[in-house]
């Protein structure tokens, strides 16, 4: 029997769409949805746990996956099975994670898993653009406790006008690539790269993506009303004590008030906040902490949540005594690391990061292979965050998901600015070394500077810089404080990162926490972290003004030369002699690309000295020489023959041809030694193929003037002409 399914539309415009379905596949999740549009399909199902987990927060995983037969494609290596998550993916699971999760009750801690998987892919269509739509769609059908309908929709501009949900091909026309995440009344999250936009340009496009995100939340609602919403699951909320929490609140506010208006450091401030939740805990006997010191700890967080922000809103300053727009001091240096090809150092606060950049051919470029996209990238950001960073110790297991997106922000933030013609590979690592607030931004600010410093030629330096918010909904004070410290992005309503040039925003990447957050805000944060990135920028061009003339003496050299397809083969060789003989000889690695739209070879030439690359380039040019007839040439003896000598051309070494015994002089000429010796340099006449021998033809005589008294000999006959030139009649033929 075929299940009933329930189904609604959305609309897109210029005729495309999004259908959401359920009712047929996964029917044993607590929610499944089918999300399509054209033929890019995106099965959702979510479960959760009907007991609570044993934390203090919510274990949710968000996964998304992208399944190689979605494309008609096997996965690329040995195994021939999907295994870990691409970048890619990844991205796209912190995308829908950081919506989703601030929607969950603050005491709801059941294990929940959302599981997004693309099981048909279209390349006109974009599927990390729906997975917000497909979660939070099956969410609604479930009986999870959730606050509201989310959607997620990406947003581009071209020619000036804003379009939802582009095809990767026209975002490759547009100046804008953003990712919005919203529920109807509020937008949570921001994240994309730009093209120097303005701060209003930016408003305008959350503005735009939010007006559709509002009917995709829409539809979702439609559907679970056909489906049949279900009710709302009961779960063991916390514990609460109204009187312990009111204790608790009156032994610890005035405390951390005068410690937070103190303006300490980082480690001053966190042990002084220890000792006095320990005076607290003191307080109470032994049995009292074993029956409810789990609340204790959770109303002294509450009562220095309080205090911090109330000294914020109260009185303009902060944990650190800055005032709201102050950025903390900073200090560069550049060229730090004696080996690498360009290294940098930014500090900022108790913030550190430690940038290298490496050079390469097209070779290193970075292999991107996903059922939705195959590509590579010539410029690529890797960013570390060791636990020493933060004075822990805890031990590493692979890259973390933080890691990946943090990375992928400072990329986004500077690969705008790396010039069209740059020849290399380039490849930047940030290691965090300290951190307290936004060590991403530093690894933009470090990146530039090592960028400059290994002699890239950066269109525009780039500085970032990390926003945050405290409000007060009942009061309606608020306040936005430029370069948040890393307690401030905890018990702050925002954690606003925004990249950009002197000349505008290049990337950005916002989470909001608290409801309704109003443009107005969203405006004065945007204005007010453009000051901060100016302030921070001309900090970095103090130390660096501009990108070196040139790389470091002992970084490779670059040059690429393009030569005609049917030479291809030449320079490479049979099976590769040519080519890795000549990689060898001049110390030089050689990339040879193939142009598919023009057919001709690009071969890149990459040595730390000129000489070898000078060598490779002459060789090219030998390989490719074709002399023209008529043309004179130098040529240089390198052979000695009885009917006449080989000789080598001195503009393409390596080229040679017969020089023959008559065309030596005009003279006879019995032994070729009387007239050329091995070694000798001299010039000769080009003309061609000779259509008798079929063998190339050079001529000294013909540029000799002719002796006196000087007769030509009669040319020979084709056929029956005497050997020594003569025109004897043959004898008749005997019977």
């Amino acid at each position: 029997m075929i299940p009933k399914t329930f189904k609604e539309v959305i609309d897109l415009g210029d005729g495309r769409e999004i259908s959401i379905e359920t009712g047929k596949l996964a029917k044993q999740a607590h929610g499944s949805v089918v999300v399509q549009s054209g033929n890019c399909m995106l099965l959702c199902t979510v479960v959760s746990n009907y007991k609570q987990a044993d934390v203090d927060f919510l274990p949710l995983t968000v996964d998304y996956r992208e399944k190689f037969a979605a494309a008609g494609r096997y996965p690329g290596g040995f195994f021939k099975r999907e295994a870990r998550p691409s970048d890619g993916e990844v991205l796209t699971m912190r995308l829908v994670d950081r919506v989703l999760r601030p929607l969950f009750p603050k005491d709801y801690h059941a294990e929940t898993q959302v599981m997004i998987q693309l099981m048909s892919h279209d390349e006109n269509v974009m599927p990390d653009a729906m997975a917000g739509l497909a979660a939070s769609a099956a969410i609604q059908l479930s009986d999870f406790p959730f606050e509201c309908a989310i959607s997620e929709a990406r947003v581009g501009r071209i020619n000036g006008e804003f379009i939802i949900n582009p095809t990767r091909a026209q975002l490759k026309e547009s100046d804008i690539d953003m990712m919005i995440g919203a529920s109807a009344d509020s937008v949570m999250m921001v994240e994309g790269e730009m093209n120097e936009i303005s701060e209003e340009e930016m408003t305008e496009a959350i503005k735009f993506a939010h007006e559709a995100i509002k009917v995709q939340c829409a539809a979702q609602l439609k559907l679970a009303e056909a489906f049949g919403k279900k009710e709302v699951r009961e779960y063991e909320a916390e514990r609460e004590d109204e009187d312990l929490a009111k204790k608790v609140h009156d032994l610890t506010y005035d405390k951390v008030y005068a410690i937070a208006k103190a303006g300490s450091a980082k480690h001053e401030r966190s042990a002084a906040f220890a000792e006095i939740k320990e005076e607290v805990k003191a307080t109470f006997s032994e049995e009292e902490l074993e029956d409810f010191g789990d609340l204790v700890s959770k109303y002294f967080y509450k009562a220095e949540k309080a205090a911090v922000r109330d000294l914020t809103l109260n009185e303009g300053l902060r944990l650190d005594g800055r005032k709201t727009d102050e950025i903390r001091p900073i200090w560069c240096e550049i060229d730090y690391l004696p080996s690498v090809h360009g290294s940098s150092i930014f500090t900022r606060g108790e913030t550190q990061a430690l940038a290298t950049v490496t050079l390469g051919t097209s070779r290193e470029a970075n292999q991107i292979d996903m059922p939705s996209y195959e590509g590579e990238e010539t410029f690529y950001l890797h960013y570390n965050f060791p636990p020493f960073s933060t004075g822990e110790a805890r031990p590493i297991r692979g890259t973390s998901r933080r890691e990946v997106g943090h990375g992928n922000l400072a990329q986004r933030a500077l690969k705008g600015m790396i010039p069209e013609d740059c020849p290399y590979t380039v490849r930047v690592v940030s290691e965090v070394l300290e951190s307290n607030g936004s060590s991403s931004m530093a690894t933009v600010c470090s990146g530039t500077m090592a960028l400059m410093d290994a002699g890239v030629q950066l269109k525009k330096p780039v500085s970032g810089i990390a926003m945050g918010l405290i409000s007060d909904a009942d009061s309606g004070k608020y306040a936005v404080l430029s370069d948040i410290l890393g307690d401030e992005d905890h018990l702050g309503d925002m954690d606003f990162k925004v990249t950009g040039t002197a000349d505008g925003i290049t990337a950005c990447q916002m989470d909001i926490k608290v409801k309704g957050l109003s443009y107005e805000i969203l405006v004065k944060a945007l204005m007010q972290a453009k000051d901060g990135r100016l302030h921070i920028l001309e900090k970095l061009t103090d130390t660096i003004a501009a990108p070196k003339a040139d790389v470091k003496s002992y970084a490779p050299k670059i040059v690429t030369k393009i030569i005609p397809g049917e030479y291809i083969g030449a320079v490479i060789g049979s099976g590769g002699k040519v080519i890795q003989e000549l990689q060898k000889e001049t110390n030089t690695t050689i990339v040879i690309n193939e142009d598919p739209d023009t057919e001709e070879g690009i071969v890149e030439i990459l040595g730390t000295g000129q000489d070898g690359i000078d060598a490779v380039i002459a060789k090219i040019d030998a390989l490719m020489f074709k002399p023209e007839v008529g043309s004179v040439y130098e040529v240089k003896v390198i052979k000695m023959l009885d009917f006449g000598a080989v000789v080598e051309y001195m503009e393409a070494p390596g080229n040679e041809v017969l020089l023959h015994v008559s065309e030596l002089a005009w003279e006879r000429t019995e032994n070729v030694s009387d007239v050329i010796n091995m070694g000798d340099v001299f010039d000769v006449k080009y003309f061609g193929t000779d259509p008798r021998t079929r063998k190339e033809k050079v001529s000294r005589k013909a540029l000799l003037p002719k002796p006196e008294g000087y007769v030509e000999r009669p040319p020979r006959r084709d056929k029956g002409g005497d050997r020594r030139g003569g025109n004897r009649d043959r004898k008749p033929r005997r019977d």
